[in-house]
This record gives structure tokens, sequence and C-alpha cells, in this order.
């Protein structure tokens, strides 16, 4: 007897396979909103990405977020390859007066701060031929507690020198996405940082701040974790 019509009839219906869910855009773009008040850094998109439901548009996120707040008393900016809140730069004179006075680093720790930007890695010595005088180890030791320059490794030469290289805390004071946004020569000149006559083999370095050691680099010590103001020895700055 044939039973494929019962059988058919008695087969259970199969269910509709459940379309994924999709997440509530306005509900994504306030937890963004929120994650960004809140953080004392700047969120890169994958920071974002791991905090927001799953299959939140990130990137329509941030450009609704930075036109929202496009006219606002703080903007959307990105600094530092993330993405943080800030001042409008046109109010800054209004708090002006409520921020705390920071000290002022000395000339010789600018220029050092400039050539380990613009250099790096950069060894005490090699900033010390740039600039034409020593370098004090308490020059160094004031942009290392800064937290704007780092010790990189060590270089593969006699006495296996300290590198140094500028960190993201240098990008996002500076208001920098990207250690590439450093202004170039013909910038310098319009800023009116390089007057007089400019020697016209001078040229300002393309720079990096790639985090893996190059070639002529090795890892710290072990112990150079642990005393990193400690490394070098040395004279004092001539001002």
């Amino acid at each position: 007897m044939d039973t494929s019509e019962d059988t058919l009839a008695e087969a259970p219906e199969t269910a509709p396979a459940e379309a994924p869910r999709v997440p509530d855009h306005r509900e994504a773009v306030r937890i963004a909103e929120a994650l960004l008040f809140a953080s004392a850094a700047p969120l890169t998109v994958d920071d974002l990405a791991g905090r927001l439901p799953e299959g939140a548009d990130v990137g329509a996120i941030i450009e609704d977020l930075t036109a929202h707040y496009a006219d606002r008393g703080v903007n959307l900016v990105r600094v530092a390859g993330g993405f943080a809140f800030r001042t409008a730069s046109d109010l800054s004179f209004v708090l002006a007066r409520n921020v705390v006075e920071q000290r002022k680093l000395s000339r010789a720790a600018m220029e050092t701060l400039a050539i380990i930007a613009y250099h790096q890695p950069v060894t005490r010595a090699e900033i010390e031929e740039i600039r034409g005088v020593a370098t004090s180890k308490g020059t160094l030791d004031t942009l290392l507690e800064t937290g704007w320059i780092r010790l990189r490794g060590r270089r593969k030469a006699p006495g296996r020198p300290v590198t140094y290289g500028t960190t993201p805390q240098f990008l996002e004071h500076f208001g920098l996405d990207a250690i590439e946004d450093l202004p170039g020569l013909e910038e310098l000149k319009g800023a009116g940082f390089l007057e007089g006559r400019v020697p016209p083999d001078l040229s300002v370095p393309v720079p990096s701040d790639d985090q893996a050691l190059r070639e002529d680099e090795e890892p710290l010590d072990h112990d150079d974790l642990f005393r990193p103001l400690d490394i070098d020895e040395g004279g004092a700055d001539a001002e």
C-alpha cells in the first residue's frame, strides 16, 4: 500500500530561516556617542565595532555623529588613528582661563622632540649631531615623563645606544591623526619656522612611527623596561 501521500501529510513543515537581526541604527549611534564621551583616549573603528551591536555600520555611525556635532561646542575629530570629542577650535578662548597652565618645555626639549619626531628611530648621539650641541639626560627624561617619546630598542652598533620614537600621546596632544601629518618643508617655511636664507640642500625627512623595530635595531633588555630614565649619562644642553 502506497503511504507516500500520508507520509508527506504528516511531515512537519520546515520553519523559514530567521532573517538576521539588523541592529537599530539610532540606538547604535547613542551607544557610540556614550563610548566616545566616556573614553579618555581616542577610539578606533575596531574599538567601536567590538562594543557596538553586531552588524552595526560603524562608518555610517561616525559620519552621523560627525555631522551632528559639526556646529556644536564639541566636535568629533579624527586624532591619533581614532576618534574623539574635542572642544570646537573657535571656542578655545572661552576655556583658556579654566585650563591649568602646563609647564612649558625648554627650547632644548622642543628641538629634541622635533628631531625625534622627524628622524625616529634616533639615538642620543644622532640627536646631538643634528642639533650641533650636547643633549642632557634631563631633557630626554622630561620628554619621557610627558609620555610623548618612548624607548624603542637598541641600535646594533658599538655601545648598543638606545633609540627613541614618539608615542600615540604625542599625536593626541598635538592633534595629529598620524605622524605623516607633521608639516613638511614648505609648510614650515609658510608658518615662519624657517626664516632667513634656507640652504638649498635642506630637506625635511618623511617621518614614520612604525612600531616594529628596524633591521638596525634590537629589542630592549629586560632591565631597560624597569629603569627607563637611567639609560644614558651625559652633559648639559647648550641653549
